[in-house]
């Protein structure tokens, strides 16, 4: 009798939803308390890669420096969690799962958990820092994933505004870029979904707006004009439903005369690449985001 194969992703939302049914009137704190519990478990550490804490915008930041990897190049790592949960400990091993695939150093940053403008302002503050400390700005790429990929992207529009050199790439993980919550995939992959449903996604967006116009284009990057960024590559999963932004994000960038691609993976939810060791899948998303980063900063 065939067993079904264990999908610890997909577990993972399974648990959480089931949490917040048990309890509906958790706190943010417990919130957070338990993905900083059981989030770092579901990637392996990479092996070779040190990590080196520091601060951003006076947050803890954690350098990830894979073995002989160049010291003039980088990727800015930002993490998802809604705005309310994960940090730059439950994203680590994944982040280091890509810095030494890519045979780059990453600089994992956080940001204040407040509502928006902050968290890109933060994310200004660490590319900015990494400009000051002598980065070519062709020499640094951006990943995000979740919520840490719309601040990501916002974080570079808003870099454009203020007349700063634009990176050479940006990696956006299952991107939350919009906060109307207003893509049919809502519905349509409902099925499919583990954790984040249409309901979920609203509360999320209410608390990280704190009152600012959804479609304020920095809040929602999928409502901004996207001309003149660097290419931009986006992995998604096939049965999530965060699926029909990321697909848009993909069209309005293509549109807007940039380099863009999308890859939707069969059968996987939000951010599944943190399934980095114990899934193939995952890590030949891992892979590919490596491939496509490597000569976005001039390496072989």
């Amino acid at each position: 009798m065939a067993h079904r194969k264990p999908d610890i992703v997909r577990d993972h939302w399974r648990d959480m939803t089931r949490a917040a049914q048990d309890d509906p009137d958790q706190t943010p704190e417990e919130i957070r308390e338990r993905v900083e519990r059981y989030w770092p478990g579901l990637t392996t550490d990479p092996g070779g890669v040190d990590y080196l804490e520091t601060e951003v915008a006076g947050l803890p930041a954690l350098w990830a420096v894979p073995k002989h990897s160049p010291e003039d190049r980088v990727i800015l790592s930002v993490h998802g969690g809604g705005g309310v949960s994960g940090s730059i400990y439950t994203h680590r091993k994944m982040f280091g799962h890509l810095a030494k695939a890519a045979g780059v150093r990453a600089l994992i940053t956080g940001y204040h958990r407040t509502a928006y403008p902050v968290p890109v302002a933060d994310t200004v503050t660490a590319y900015r820092g990494l400009l000051d400390q002598g980065f070519d700005a062709g020499h640094i790429a951006l990943a995000g994933d979740s919520l840490g990929a719309g601040v990501s992207l916002a974080a570079i529009l808003r870099a454009r505004e203020l007349g700063l050199p634009l990176p050479a790439a940006l990696m956006l993980l299952s991107p939350w870029v919009d906060m109307t919550v207003g893509e049919e995939t809502f519905d349509t992959n409902r099925a499919t979904e583990e954790f984040f449903y249409k309901e979920v996604v609203e509360i999320l967006a209410y608390l990280y707006l704190g009152g600012a116009d959804p479609k304020d284009p920095l809040a929602s990057p999928l409502h901004a004009d996207l001309s003149g960024l660097p290419p931009i590559y986006i992995q998604a999963g096939g049965d999530e439903t965060l699926l029909g932004e990321a697909r848009r994000l993909a069209g309005n960038a293509r549109a807007a005369g940039v380099d863009a691609e999308i890859e939707v993976f069969p059968g996987q939810l939000h951010t599944f690449q943190m399934a980095a060791g114990r899934s193939k899948v995952s890590d030949d998303a891992i892979g590919k985001l490596a491939q496509w980063v490597r000569p976005k900063l001039h390496l072989p």
